[in-house]
């Protein structure tokens, strides 16, 4: 079977329709097969996605793409400094 990409949007749907036949009394594994995906999916989602709204959700996305640039300038810091250490040993006079 192809596996299918969702969309941010598309997985908090799917929560949600997953988790209104849980409250109508259906079991986790009916839900699952009824939205389409896996139990073990929903799992994860939930684990990553739990409880979210669509503005907390617009707020995560923000600070992973932050969280990468940082990451990111904090690498390329590191990178010159190494460059910088290794000039210096290299400048130093040897006894």
């Amino acid at each position: 079977m192809a596996r299918k990409q969702f969309s941010d949007e598309d997985i908090l749907k799917l929560l949600r329709q997953i988790e209104l036949s849980l409250a109508s009394g259906s079991d986790v594994a009916t839900a699952c097969r009824s939205a389409g995906v896996s139990d073990a999916t929903y799992y994860n989602w939930r684990k990553r996605y739990g409880g979210m709204g669509r503005s907390q959700l617009h707020e995560f996305k923000t600070m992973e793409k932050e969280n990468s640039r940082l990451k990111k300038i904090v690498a390329e810091l590191e990178l010159d400094k190494l460059i910088l250490k290794e000039s210096l040993d290299f400048l130093k006079p040897k006894v």
